[in-house]
């Protein structure tokens, strides 16, 4: 077989646009880059150079200045800059190249290497100590250091010190200017910034402000005399509220003094009634629904009236429940969770035709209770999948973007931050349709996470059609060596897939704050106990980057999980949370229903998470077979011949066919 040259453009097509791409295909250009960087990151920038014209000459260069970029002369940095003026290596180098001429005070090179785009405060001051030094500090350079100034109630870093003197010294911070930022800086608990805010105000401003520091710091009855002013309530109310916080009983005697003293609002009370109520009802602890009850509705936010409900399922109060979520805002009442729970309770309570109403409405999404709902009524899933046809010249454009071919070779050659500078790049130019063609290139080349981080929001904009977008969402790869797995150990293959989606996106490289390792994030000590017990090899923490290895070891532990709990849900949140939360939440809520106890585990992660890689299942069940096992027998861990079909249910967004239309079985990429 003739290879491509590399250094052409068909070559390095036909590399990145491959039929099928495998984990063995030779790519000389690859290697070739691989090289050149090994060699520029070691100092030896000559030893292999990259041919004029190849795509990743740029980030070689980079990587042999950065080697010596404290004592790269000014014009090698400038020149880098014009060399590869509008490329992401450009940008990467000028934060670093600006940090190193700020603390050269080479003011005259930081201004010629600055750009607008730069969002870092230490650089953004820096470039204030810029222009201070060189002269321009007009109207501009004042308006643009208030600008700071004003943007965080936290600390601003030590590079601005000096322009923010510079700002002061010449009139620029007024006392309105001073109470503004006073302000930020409580809401943020940040007393620390409060003081050094403060200094500039009038005498008995300044002691008051420093009064205001020390409440936040500890709650003293000075404050009862402070003067009964917005700015003391709203100052006040932080401080009662970041007690509470910590000591839920004390809105029981202190904020009444306060409150009093004070003329606190609902609002302002609601502060610290919010905390009291939230610290107390995360561990479900006994008073939990007075405090709950006591916060005045004009606090209660999403987040509260979930705990709400939650609260009331702990101690099964069915009638609270239901009450709490009809409490609900209608946006978030009509969310598949809560309808799903409405139905739920309706149900208990023997209303079972509004409930059955109900569950039809949440068995419209495909989502974790969505699935649910339809169990409940014995319909089938919802699922609308949308794959855009794409023609060959509209793939090969994107693929021949210089952006796009710059990151996939970053990519496969593991610098997954520079290929994500090209990748960033790259999206801000493409239309819609582009962008999911870049999606789809990504996963050729084994980038798969693109397709959880390259749609549905991208760049502040919101694009919801693309959740429909499931095959490019829901990767596969690895798919014999999870149903062999799977097998060995009993377990449902799309279990396994799942846990893959949501830890790692197939990405064998992974690797967590906590050292969890590869496709199913296996933690080194977790590895080498499963290998034993299996009877395989361990060659230490570094073999759970090989795919295969990995899946091996991440279903085992499933298995064990399962066997330990008993139910599949349970050994989810354990693979999450770990035993201790798990035996905790067991022995509280025993012989719970399962959707129940899912809902009230403490823990936002757990809980999401336990009903992310269920609905993951759901879908990788349509990948892999076209049809599903029923939830319910999900839950329990039980692997059935029962499978339920899958039909689009004519959601408002999509046009509507004659009847409710059966879902396809996807078609299927070869093997990657």
């Amino acid at each position: 077989m003739r290879i491509p040259h590399p250094t052409t453009l068909a070559g390095l097509l036909a590399i990145l646009l491959p039929a099928a791409c495998t984990a063995q295909t030779y790519d000389p250009t690859l290697a070739q880059a691989r090289t050149a960087l090994d060699a520029a990151e070691r100092g030896e920038t000559e030893t292999a150079p990259l041919p004029a014209g190849h795509p990743l000459a740029g980030w070689v260069d980079y990587a042999g200045l950065r080697k010596a970029i404290d004592t790269l002369p000014a014009a090698d940095g400038q020149a880098f800059l014009s060399r590869y003026r509008g490329q992401a290596v450009a940008e990467t180098f000028r934060e670093q190249w600006l940090a190193v001429l700020a603390k050269r005070e080479d003011w005259p090179s930081y201004r010629s290497a600055w750009s607008a785009s730069i969002k870092s405060s230490v650089l953004r001051c820096a470039e204030l100590n810029a222009r201070q030094a060189l002269g321009a500090t007009g109207a501009d350079w004042t308006a643009d250091a208030r600008a700071l100034w004003r943007s965080t109630g936290k600390s601003l870093p030590k590079e601005c010190d000096a322009p923010m003197a510079v700002l002061a010294a010449n009139g620029g911070l007024d006392p309105a200017l001073r109470w503004e930022r006073i302000e930020k800086a409580a809401a943020e608990l940040q007393p620390g910034v409060m003081r050094a805010a403060a200094r500039g105000l009038p005498a008995e401003e300044f002691a008051l402000a420093n009064d205001y520091a020390a409440f936040l710091e500890s709650v003293h009855d000075r404050a009862l005399s402070w003067p009964k002013t917005p700015r003391s309530r709203l100052i006040a109310s932080y401080g009662l509220a970041r007690l509470a916080k910590s000591l839920p009983q004390s809105v029981d005697t202190t904020l009444p003094k306060f409150a009093n003293a004070l003329g606190l609002s609902e609002e302002e009370r609601g502060r610290a009634l919010y905390q009291a109520a939230l610290q107390t009802v995360a561990s479900y602890l006994p008073d939990s629904a007075r405090r709950l009850n006591a916060v005045p509705d004009v606090a209660y936010d999403a987040r509260l009236h979930e705990w709400r409900v939650r609260e009331a399922m702990a101690r099964s109060d069915w009638n609270a429940a239901l009450a709490a979520v009809r409490k609900m805002a209608p946006e978030q009442r009509r969310d598949s969770r809560w309808r799903y729970f409405e139905a739920r309770l309706l149900e208990i309570g023997g209303d079972k035709a509004n409930a059955a109403i109900l569950y039809r409405d949440a068995a419209n999404k495909p989502e974790f209770h969505g699935f649910l709902a339809a169990d409940r009524i014995g319909a089938p899933y919802a699922l609308c999948p949308w794959t855009p046809k794409t023609d060959a010249a509209a793939k090969t454009a994107v693929a021949r973007d210089p952006a796009m071919l710059r990151a996939m070779q970053l990519y496969r050659l593991e610098r997954a931050t520079w290929a994500e500078r090209e990748w960033n790049e790259a999206l801000a130019r493409f239309t819609p349709e582009q962008r999911r063609i870049a999606v789809d290139i990504a996963q050729d080349n084994g980038w798969f996470d693109r397709g959880v981080f390259g749609l549905i929001n991208v760049g502040g904009k919101s694009y919801p059609e693309e959740s429909r977008l499931y095959e490019l969402r829901f990767p596969l790869h690895h798919d014999s060596a999870i149903r062999r797995e799977a097998a060995k150990h009993n377990i449902d293959p799309t279990w396994v897939a799942a846990e893959i989606r949501a830890e790692s996106v197939f990405n064998p490289k992974a690797r967590s704050h906590a050292d969890a390792r590869g496709l199913m994030q296996v933690l080194p000590g977790t590895g080498a106990g499963i290998a034993k017990r299996l009877g395989l090899p361990w060659r230490g923490g570094e073999s759970l980057y090989e795919p295969e290895f990995n899946i091996s070891l991440g279903t085992a532990y499933l298995r064990e999980l399962e066997d330990k709990y008993g139910m599949a849900y349970i050994a989810i949140a354990a693979y999450n949370a770990g035993p201790a939360p798990v035996a905790r939440w067991r022995s509280q809520r025993p012989d719970m229903d399962a959707d129940f106890w899912i809902e009230t585990i403490s823990y936002k992660e757990t809980r999401d998470y336990v009903a992310r890689i269920l609905a993951f299942s759901v879908i990788y069940d349509w990948r892999l077979n076209g049809n599903a096992m029923p939830i319910t027998d999900r839950l329990a861990g039980r692997i059935v011949d029962t499978r339920k079909k899958f039909v689009c249910p004519l959601p408002p967004e999509l046009p509507a066919p004659p009847t409710a239309a059966p879902v396809p079985t996807p078609a299927r990429k070869a093997q990657r």
